[in-house]
């Protein structure tokens, strides 16, 4: 086995729930293809993630708009998923979507009972982030914006914040989807938001029970 491609951390199977475990919070991650929605699950999870990574071929070529990532070899087909602890009491499902176009067909599902949801944007492909925005808003699901540091030199928060056409009550903030700390600060202010959002809106998705994540 190569050891640099070991991961240390339990699968799912191997890894139960805490007695104490009562709500499962269910969270999608999405944005436009390249953006780093698969790291930062990866990155984040408890235990080992589960991923539909496959192989980009000639298949999309025409279909599949490379540009914003030309180094990038694979990509999610279906949705990753992952796994946090909060607490004693509460644990965070995490899916991450697929970038793509054609498969956005999957969204609403993924949406379907998630509590909020993360953007993950590159400030230098704004435009990719329009179509997860007006997705997030007409199913009114709660979101924050999370641009990811592809280390080069960024926009501040106000363009890209105009860029967006973002309400002011959304937070934005920076994170590097690679890091385990950056990527938890996400959620915890996905978390927060939640608790402060006072948006009027249809009753908030059923909270899912801690031991049966849904898809």
């Amino acid at each position: 086995m190569d050891s640099a491609n070991f991961d240390s951390r339990p699968a799912r199977a191997d890894a139960p729930l805490n007695n104490s475990a009562r709500h499962g919070l269910k969270i999608v991650i999405v944005g436009g293809f390249g953006v780093g929605k698969t790291t930062m699950v990866r990155s984040v999870s408890e235990i080992r993630p589960l991923d539909t990574e496959a192989t980009m071929t000639k298949a999309g070529l025409g279909i599949d708009d490379p540009r914003g990532a030309p180094e990038k070899s694979t990509t999610t087909v279906a949705f990753d998923f992952g796994r946090i602890t909060i607490d004693d009491e509460n644990v965070l499902y995490l899916f991450g979507a697929p970038g793509q176009e054609r498969f956005r067909f999957l969204w609403d599902r993924l949406f379907t009972g998630a509590l909020g949801a993360i953007v993950l944007i590159d400030q230098r492909r704004i435009a990719d982030s329009w179509y997860a925005i007006d997705r997030l808003e007409h199913q009114r699901t709660p979101f924050i914006v999370a641009c990811n540091n592809f280390g080069e030199s960024a926009d501040g928060g106000d363009a890209v914040r105009d860029a967006l056409d973002l309400d002011p009550r959304v937070p934005l903030i920076e994170c590097d989807a690679r890091s385990r700390e950056s990527s938890k600060q996400v959620l915890i202010t996905l978390v927060e938001h939640l608790h402060t959002d006072t948006t009027p809106a249809p009753a908030r998705p059923t909270l899912l029970t801690a031991s049966e994540p849904a898809s």
